[in-house]
């Protein structure tokens, strides 16, 4: 018998205020047009005056409880992925801890910018099958508005704010890959292309500074290495493209997704596609889309997912899963 860390709730939550293309043609050269053809993004969420990453993480968490049936206190433990904890310290993930009435277990952040969700759902997966925790929520939450640079066209108008959630429960499983649960993972880091996509800021130079990215290397790494990542995680368990049901992809830039997808020979109505309406979430958009995906229809129970994303390291990843 082999322990399985199976999927058995999702949520999310998006601020309340929508911000559409049109709204940055007031202060910036650009057009909701250029916008749209460079990115696939229409619209994008923004968090409140006040409202912290962990208010929406908290959100998502419920929301992904309630789907599961289950109380605060059925979980022995927190993942939290983001890159914009409400404080330097504690980490976020106590924060909804503590929101949740949540007494026992533990609770920890996971930093790996886009890529934080897989990296988050990886960890969880270890605890799960170490004996180490039971039941593990899940959490990808950000407020990435925070950081922007308001006068460059080239970041501000890519990225939105939100939260999503899953909760992970060991269970019996057969050891192949018609179980239920996480089957597979690739992670992958390299500190040499940092200075493509970072924060120009931090504890250390006193200063919270904002998001700068060169967008065309980061494009040129993108499509490659989120393809090989999820190759190299479907190969673990010799799976084929052909056995995909859905690639849920880090919602980024609709050019990297149908890129990502095409060279992994996938058509584009197997891929769960929100870029449109949440922009870039960061380590948010994976969980998103999986809630989004299922509220659709569908993403439905026993279908094979691969999840892959990239971010700031430059660190990518990828998750094979049986919902």
């Amino acid at each position: 018998m082999t322990i399985r860390a199976t999927v058995i709730g999702v949520g999310h939550y998006l601020p309340d205020r929508i911000v559409e293309n049109a709204e940055f043609e007031e202060t910036l050269e650009t057009t909701d047009e250029w916008i749209k053809s460079r990115s696939g993004i229409e619209r994008r969420h923004f968090a409140a005056e006040g409202q912290t990453t962990s208010d929406l993480a908290t959100r998502a968490a419920r929301a992904a409880l309630a789907d599961a049936g289950l109380d605060a206190n059925d979980i022995d433990a927190i993942v939290l992925a983001t890159s914009t904890a409400d404080l330097t310290f504690p980490s976020a993930a106590t924060i909804v801890q503590s929101e949740l009435g949540m007494t026992g277990g533990f609770a920890f952040d996971v930093q790996a910018v886009c890529a934080g969700f897989v990296y988050a759902l990886t960890n969880a997966n270890a605890l799960i099958l170490s004996g180490q925790a039971k039941r593990v929520l899940v959490i990808g939450a950000e407020t990435f508005s925070k950081l922007m640079d308001w006068t460059d066209r080239g970041t501000c108008v890519l990225f939105g704010d939100g939260a999503g959630a899953v909760v992970l429960e060991g269970q019996d499983g057969q050891g192949t890959k018609e179980d239920r649960g996480i089957l597979a993972a690739d992670l992958n880091s390299d500190g040499r292309y940092k200075d493509i996509l970072y924060v120009d800021g931090g504890v250390s130079t006193n200063d919270t500074g904002h998001l700068r990215m060169q967008g065309k290397e980061v494009f040129r790494h993108a499509v490659e290495k989120l393809a090989s990542t999820a190759t190299t995680a479907m190969g673990k368990i010799d799976m084929t493209a052909d056995e995909i049901d859905w690639i849920v992809p880090h919602q980024a830039n609709i050019r990297i997704i149908n890129g990502t997808a095409k060279k992994l020979g996938l058509p584009r109505d197997k891929v769960i596609v929100t870029v449109q309406d949440h922009g870039n979430t960061s380590a948010a958009s994976i969980p998103l889309a999986l809630s989004v995906g299922k509220q659709r229809g569908q993403i439905k129970p026993g279908d094979m997912i691969v999840t892959e994303a990239i971010g700031g390291g430059l660190a990518w990843g990828a998750v094979v899963l049986r919902w």
